[in-house]
């Protein structure tokens, strides 16, 4: 059984076609990107802040088209297959970001320690903040069908995950044991990183392999259902043309973005390695925090979670496996990507805190007690910046996550062997 509810249906939930509001809120991203590409066509770069604000507007702007496009074209794609798209256009924001910090540090030795900043803040922010938002979404949700009589007290308590879930957080969890030869070998080698994108293309066929028995015909509400609506043609070319149109955006105003952050810092008496870090996530990050949170406003906590899930497996394998080479290509020499004793550090706690959030959805259950406890490991950080107490945190997550393997011991092996089964489910 799964946190998936069903509302009771409405009339014209999908609008026959486009309406002006659905084009007004494109145009309106469409608007808010414009400013960047006059910028950029015209070489203005009157001030970092100024940048930051125009580009980064620009990138937030050209993300929620792309999750609008993302999410309408589940309704040519279906099952697992889709959720994994959803979840990999959903960050090419940060891809974009951080592979222009990694290749220019090939050339660029300064650039070396944001190579990898924007990954583990984002890699964090996702699940220390996203995961337990869609829980507590979903919970919330839960309780009004429970006053109604229709479901258990016990759905708001625990969101279950689909089975179709095992396939991803088996994924995650080799990737998370694997991660941890990272602050080893203190930096990202080649062979390592054609490793992880090895691993990201077998999980693209696994999922792809796998149907949801469990998934219901949902109809898409608000941006995506005005899309979905459309008749096919119309759909895909719109879906197409959202997708080139947010792409182009996002390819432009990277290099710009990712250079006003750091020269923002100065400007602004902060720590440019925390912008990098924190507020370049946020931005590319918001618009799918909003896709998961709608899933889960509409029932569908286990397409929420299952969402950022699969965004886990993306960065761990796609992303990590395309900083060395981005490096190496910019003008690296060193045959990988290397590290710093901050970014070691950076990625001991973000591959610690994977390991515990796989710890806690192993047995495809969410414990809204685990959301709330995620949620504070997380604050945490942000008060524990001493290398010693990064350290100390790390290791306070992985004594976390081995009391919660061994409450969920039953259900470690059929989900870490998901991904080697022909059928990827439990």
């Amino acid at each position: 059984m799964t946190n998936t509810l069903t509302p009771a249906p409405t009339p014209e939930v999908v609008a026959p076609r486009m309406g002006t509001s659905a084009w007004g809120r494109i145009a309106i991203c469409i608007a808010i990107a414009l400013p960047a590409v006059v910028f950029r066509i015209g070489g203005f770069a009157p001030d970092p802040v100024v940048d930051l604000l125009v580009f980064g507007g620009a990138v937030v702007a050209a993300s929620f088209l792309l999750a609008w496009a993302a999410e309408a074209a589940q309704k040519d794609i279906a099952g697992a297959l889709a959720i994994a798209i959803l979840a990999l256009i959903a960050v090419l924001p940060e891809y974009a970001v951080d592979l222009y910090y990694a290749f220019r540090s090939g050339y660029d030795p300064s650039y070396e320690q944001f190579a990898a900043a924007n990954m583990t803040g984002s890699n964090r922010l996702l699940l220390g903040f996203g995961w337990p938002l869609v829980v507590i979404i979903s919970l919330l949700v839960a309780r009004r069908y429970v006053r109604l009589g229709s479901l258990p007290a016990a759905v708001t308590r625990v969101l279950s995950l689909e089975r179709s879930s095992r396939l991803d957080i088996g994924f995650l969890a080799l990737l998370a044991l694997v991660a941890f030869l990272i602050p080893l070998m203190r930096s990202i080698p080649m062979w390592f990183g054609f490793v992880l994108l090895a691993a990201f293309v077998w999980y693209l066929w696994r999922a792809s392999k796998v149907s949801d028995d469990d998934e219901d015909d949902e109809q898409m509400v608000g941006m995506a259902g005005n899309i979905a609506s459309m008749p096919q043609r119309a759909r895909r070319w719109t879906i197409a043309t959202l997708f080139v149109v947010a792409a182009a955006v996002i390819l432009s105003s990277a290099e710009p973005f990712a250079d006003a952050l750091v020269q923002s810092g100065s400007a602004l008496g902060i720590d440019s390695y925390f912008l990098v870090q924190w507020l370049a996530p946020l931005a590319t990050e918001a618009p799918e925090f909003i896709v998961a949170a709608l899933f889960a406003l509409r029932g569908m906590g286990g397409a929420a979670i299952g969402t950022l899930i699969a965004s886990k497996v993306n960065q761990w394998s796609l992303l990590v496996g395309s900083l060395p080479i981005a490096h190496v290509l910019g003008g690296g020499t060193s045959g990988g990507l290397p590290l710093d004793g901050r970014q070691v550090e950076e990625f001991m706690l973000t591959a610690s805190q994977t390991v515990l959030g796989v710890a806690i959805i192993i047995a495809l259950r969410f414990h809204r007690w685990s959301a709330i406890g995620l949620t504070a490991l997380f604050a945490v950080q942000f008060f524990v910046t001493d290398t010693n107490g990064r350290w100390v945190l790390s290791i306070v997550h992985l004594v976390a996550a081995v009391v919660v393997s061994w409450i969920n011991r039953r259900e470690i092996v059929p989900t870490v062997t998901a991904p080697f089964r022909r059928a990827g489910r439990g």
